[in-house]
């Protein structure tokens, strides 16, 4: 039996509203479970819709509090209707009206963390993607863009701090009482979904930044009282972020004040309200002694992405949640700019192609795959994905490959100039950059439409009579759930030929593109002629398409662009798919009565990398860092056995300890970072490095390798180090393994943000009794269920992050999945939809593994009534 799929929504049947809405009075008051909305929307006719359309507004879970009235009117109840999901009044106004309205809330009941809440006694909002509905009757769609006003009231005690969108207008006491209000006001028309409204005692960091244009403006972090000091980073990231808008997109801030809030309880990492940006606390606390590198990191990006929606999603926002790429894919895009900028764009760039394939790659090859802009959904929840965020950063990233970066600047000009306070589509942004670079991008727009990874097969050949070297290529998109046939794509390939001694050749291709192949049918032939020697190729540099590329290079050249290639992309690249090659013939060999293959090639392409004292560090750690057991499963794509990935990946690091453990201690024992600790990229690098050396140091995973990283963990003297160890510790069983969780439970009792990697770590742990463990520590008193980010560290993390015991060949780690994903969707469907994104490949699992998660599924499908984001998965999943 498969659920009943909810009703889909389709791009094709898109229309314009019938109605819109050009400014809001809103008056909150803040009163527990009392809380009162009052609405005055200034609404007409929309004279490209439908001229007799009644007014539908949306609702969800709302209770209206009085009469509804028009122009000061009440309207009698015989001329509306009040559903589920909607508000509908059949005869609305001809002519311009003012439509008045007051729904009653409260917040505290409000699990699902959408709408109107409370998070640790704050009150606070999430509007995206369809949240302002469950505040008041509305017309809740991108499309329709409002002026606000918002009064706050509250208890002073009990939040005397009040904030919204915009400027602040005016504040002050009520007479009588304990109360007091503030009034904010948003001149930028914006759709509800960045509608945002926070009221609670929370402590304030402040600061300020001047305009490129003279102009100052009032920053604010607002956090727990107490944790204060740990926003001193996110405070910084925020500057930086507003001065490189400037510097390198021409984009200056337009508000007064730009404040930041931080809640323990977020269903996303933050949300860009205008003006008002909510964090999960997450994304802006962090000390030395609480957050490591990646949390910095972290911080840096999401602050930044935020930051940079002011203009891409909220100055110009999207037409309608197909077009969520638009703001999405373009601000990832952004914020990984950014990021380079900042630290090395060598290792960001290795980063983020690390995470588009292990998630999105994935999503692509499985039940969940979609394009960048989707045709259809059933929730719109569950299309905030990797495919809309990292491929479609992706895309934008070849666009400007395609058409050079001038080109690019110039089509990003075009674009904020026309479509400033707009709600723009695909088409009208990719029309800027055809204006932009005079180039027909029609066929490029395929990118947006055609899901699927492509794979692009390189096959070389030499003429050395002609002095010739000739690249043949293929490309292929490959059929995915909707979408049987696929047209070729535009994918450019940027490409460099070497010489002798690592000489960078300059030759014109064929094409006559430069160093740039731009492969637009299913099949293509390049030419370089006049050449001496036969050259070396180094393809899809930068990794400038999104692609699966299979070459047929040689060994001599594998190990030439490992040793030469000036991209430090392609030598990582170069390394990992050799070492992906060995890895999975000795998965096979596990599975078989093969022969294990010649680990030789690869100790010695990793005592190069250690040889080679002046490689940055953090480059070196992630030469040193294995394909990962999720690298390997997609690489093997079928019949995937996690236990034999597990163990190949195991000896594979014991081979290289046995031949190179001198080297690894040596470099291990030079790479310490002196005190005090800074998150700078120079300090990240060096502690990376040292935790992957650690890593390669204990493979053996015997008694010794524990009192090695025990080491690391009593001496540490920042959560990076601590952590790292612990990390490598965890995955040795040992009394100092216990010794050193219960070590960190006792420092950082009470720590949520802290504890949640102690609680993702033991998920981690791949032996049998781990999920026991998991089910014991969902008693911790540190851990809830009604806490998003408790959920991802422990059941999120076991599920997604421990592929051995998830899918144990018993069933029980998905039955357990299962039953957590019902009971949670019963409190936050959002949250348990995302835990469903483990099983985006269980179809490629071996044949008994595939039959237990198919029962999990069909269980979560069975259990009755879903919600709409649950339901929508299972059924993709099963069909």
């Amino acid at each position: 039996m498969r659920p009943e799929q909810p009703s889909a929504v389709k791009l094709s049947e898109y229309r314009v509203p019938d109605f819109l809405i050009d400014h809001v009075e809103m008056d909150v008051v803040l009163d527990g479970p009392a809380t009162r909305v009052s609405a005055r929307m200034s609404l007409r006719r929309n004279l490209q819709g439908r001229p007799d359309a009644p007014l539908i507004l949306d609702g969800d879970d709302l209770r209206l509090s009085g009469p509804l009235e028009i122009d000061g009117r009440a309207l009698p109840l015989s001329d509306y209707s009040v559903a589920a999901q909607s508000l509908v009044i059949p005869a609305p106004p001809e002519g311009p009206f003012e439509l008045h309205l007051v729904t009653a809330l409260d917040p505290a009941a409000n699990t699902k963390l959408m709408g109107l809440y409370r998070s640790s006694g704050t009150y606070c909002t999430q509007c995206e993607a369809e949240g302002f509905r469950r505040i008041t009757y509305f017309l809740d769609r991108p499309d329709v863009l409002a002026t606000y006003r918002v009064r706050i009231e509250a208890d002073r005690a009990e939040a005397p701090i009040l904030l919204s969108n915009g400027n602040p207008e005016s504040a002050g006491s009520i007479e009588g009482t304990d109360r007091h209000f503030a009034v904010w006001h948003d001149p930028f028309p914006k759709p509800s979904y960045l509608f945002a409204l926070v009221g609670g005692d929370l402590a304030q960091l402040k600061d300020s930044f001047r305009t490129m244009s003279g102009r100052d403006v009032e920053l604010g972090i607002y956090v727990e009282h107490g944790k204060q000091d740990r926003a001193g980073y996110a405070m910084d990231a925020l500057k930086r972020s507003m001065r490189w808008d400037e510097e390198k997109f021409g984009r200056e801030y337009d508000l007064d004040v730009f404040n930041i809030v931080a809640v323990s309880d977020f269903n996303m990492g933050a949300m860009e309200n205008k003006g008002l940006n909510v964090f999960n606390d997450k994304y802006v606390l962090a000390s030395s002694d609480t957050a490591t590198d990646a949390d910095y990191s972290g911080i840096e990006a999401v602050i930044a992405h935020e930051y940079f929606h002011n203009w891409t999603g909220n100055r110009i926002t999207c037409r309608d949640w197909f077009q969520l790429c638009l703001k999405e894919g373009l601000t990832v895009f952004r914020d990984q700019e950014f990021t380079a900028d900042m630290r090395s764009r060598p290792v960001e760039r290795i980063s983020d192609v690390r995470g588009l394939r292990a998630v999105q790659f994935m999503e692509d090859a499985g039940p969940f795959a979609h394009p960048v802009r989707p045709e259809s959904y059933r929730e719109i929840n569950n299309f905030y994905t990797a495919t809309v965020y990292e491929k479609g950063a992706e895309v934008i990233r070849m666009l400007k490959t395609l058409i050079g970066a001038e080109s690019f600047r110039k089509g990003m000009d075009l674009y904020f100039e026309r479509h400033d306070g707009q709600a723009a589509t695909i088409e009208q942004f990719i029309a800027c950059f055809s204006e932009a670079s005079g180039r027909n991008l029609d066929q490029f727009r395929l990118w947006y439409s055609q899901a699927g990874t492509p794979t692009v097969r390189a096959k070389t050949s030499w003429d050395e009579a002609g002095g010739t070297f000739t690249l043949e290529l293929e490309q292929a998109v490959p059929p995915t759930p909707g979408q049987d046939t696929k047209k070729p794509m535009v994918i450019p390939l940027a490409y460099r030929l070497f010489g002798e001694n690592g000489t960078p050749l300059s030759v014109e291709n064929s094409s006559g593109d430069g160093e740039l192949i731009v492969l637009s049918d299913a099949h293509s032939r390049i030419d370089w002629k006049g050449l001496p020697k036969r050259p070396v190729l180094s393809l899809n540099r930068g990794f400038s398409a999104a692609i699966n590329l299979q070459t047929d290079l040689p060994e001599a050249d594998r190990l030439f662009l490992a040793r030469h290639d000036d991209d430090a992309f392609n030598r990582w690249q170069v390394l990992q798919t050799a070492t992906t090659e060995v890895l999975i013939k000795s998965v096979h060999a596990l599975r078989s009565t093969e022969p294990m293959p010649d680990d030789a090639p690869q100790i010695e392409a990793f005592a190069a990398a250690l040889a080679h004292t002046a490689l940055d560090p953090a480059l070196l750690a992630q030469l040193l860092t294995l394909p990962s057991e999720a690298d390997l499963a997609r690489e093997i794509g079928r019949d995937v056995d996690p236990d034999a990935i597990y163990n190949a990946r195991l000896r594979l690091k014991q081979s290289l300890l046995a031949a190179l453990e001198d080297d690894l201690r040596a470099r291990y024992e030079a790479t310490s970072v002196p005190a005090p600790y800074v998150p700078d990229a120079a300090g990240a690098g060096r502690r990376a490095l040292r935790t992957v050396l650690l890593d390669l140091l204990t493979a053996r995973r015997d008694e010794r390798s524990a009192h090695i990283a025990y080491a690391q963990f009593v001496s540490a003297d920042n959560q990076t180090d601590r952590i790292g160890a612990l990390a490598v510790l965890s995955q040795i069983e040992s009394r100092l393994r216990e010794d050193a969780l219960d070590a960190f439970a006792s420092r950082f009792a009470g720590d949520g943000l802290v504890l949640d990697k102690w609680f993702a770590l033991q998920a981690s742990i791949p032996e049998a009794g781990t999920l026991e463990r998991v089910q014991r520590l969902m008693q911790h008193p540190d851990f809830s269920l009604s806490n998003p980010n408790r959920v991802r560290s422990l059941i999120g993390g076991f599920a997604s992050g421990n592929p051995t015991q998830f899918t144990r060949p018993d069933g029980q780690g998905f039955a357990f999945l299962a039953d957590n994903v019902v009971q949670l969707d019963r409190m936050n469907p959002q949250v348990a939809a995302r835990l469903l994104g483990a099983f985006r490949t269980w179809r490629a699992l071996e044949p008994v593994r595939r039959a237990e998660a198919e029962k999990a599924l069909r269980k979560i499908a069975e259990s009755g009534s879903l919600s709409a984001d649950v339901n929508d998965l299972v059924s993709r999943a099963l069909t």
